[in-house]
Parts: structure tokens; C-alpha cells; sequence
């Protein structure tokens, strides 16, 4: 690899650091490719991505901003899965490495400066995605002019079955 191809990786990689909510770093050895293939179909259904650098080109592109943590985590063959949402490459490698004992996650970074371990990351995929607190929140917000409308509407249903019983005890 030629020095503006470096240069070129580098850079995508600080984007990659400053701009995903989450950057799962994780082992992949004695995967195949189906394997990998997999791994990488189930990311890019949840708008996540799955690659492959030279563990130095990540180490420069952090340049010490995660400390020794950050670059304990690229001593040994490593693969990134990331996405915006910080939930949700997490939960996937969390998943597939339930599934599959040749992909170990290692650890990951926020914010490009906050390193978690292995079980730093497991925690962070059983929360909640963020489409899911959307989610949850409209109908925290939708319940109550719910209710409100429910109880404007019994007293009108009421007086319409009272209405409606006088009507057909005189018609018998």
C-alpha cells in the first residue's frame, strides 16, 4: 500500500472515530468468508457497516486520543462494525457473536475517545435502539390524549344507551 493510499485510509478512518455513535472492534480469525459475508448482509440491513483495516493505519488515525485502551484493542487481526445510532452495531456483534465462537468481540469506542471492554459492549446492545426510544416516546405522548379522549367520550355514549333503553322499553 502506497503512502496517499495510507493517507486516504487514515482519514477515512477519523471520520469513521469522530462521526458513528459506536465502533465495535472485534477478532475475526478462522471466519470464512460465507461467515463474513453474513455478518456483513445483517449490518447493512440495520444501516451498519463492516470492514477491515491494518490495525496501525487505526492506531494512527486515533493518534492517542483513546489512550493506551484504544490501542490495546488493535494488537491482534480486527475487524470494525459501526453505525450512527451507537446501539446498533453493537447489538449485531453481540448477537453474531452468541452464534459464531470465531468472532470475539474485543471492545469498542464512543466518541472516538471513550473505550469500552468486551463488556462495555455487551451492555451498550442491550440497550435500546434508537428508533426504539422514538418509539416508546410517541406513545408516551400519544396515551394521555388517548385517555383524555376516552373519558370526553363516555358520558356521550351513556346518555345514548339511556336514550336508546327508554326508546325500545316504550316501543314494548
Amino acid at each position: 500500500m502506497d503512502r496517499a493510499k495510507k493517507a486516504e485510509s487514515i482519514e477515512e478512518l477519523k471520520s469513521v472515530f469522530a462521526e458513528s455513535g459506536s465502533v465495535v472492534v472485534a477478532q475475526y480469525s478462522g471466519m470464512t468468508f460465507v461467515e463474513m459475508a453474513d455478518l456483513r448482509l445483517r449490518l447493512r440491513k440495520e444501516g451498519a457497516v463492516l470492514r477491515v483495516f491494518k490495525n496501525r493505519l487505526a492506531q494512527k488515525a486515533l493518534a492517542g486520543a483513546a489512550g493506551e485502551q484504544g490501542d490495546a484493542l488493535f494488537k491482534f487481526p480486527t475487524v470494525l462494525a459501526y453505525a450512527n445510532d451507537p446501539v446498533t452495531a453493537a447489538k449485531i456483534a453481540a448477537q453474531y457473536a452468541k452464534e459464531n465462537d470465531k468472532f470475539k468481540i474485543v471492545g469498542g469506542i464512543m466518541e472516538g475517545t471513550t473505550v469500552l471492554d468486551a463488556n462495555g459492549v455487551k451492555a451498550l446492545a442491550t440497550l435500546p435502539s434508537l428508533d426504539e426510544l422514538r418509539g416508546k416516546l410517541i406513545g408516551l405522548l400519544q396515551a394521555p390524549a388517548t385517555k383524555v379522549a376516552g373519558v370526553l367520550q363516555a358520558p356521550a355514549g351513556q346518555l345514548a344507551r339511556v336514550f336508546n333503553a327508554y326508546a325500545t322499553k316504550e316501543n314494548a
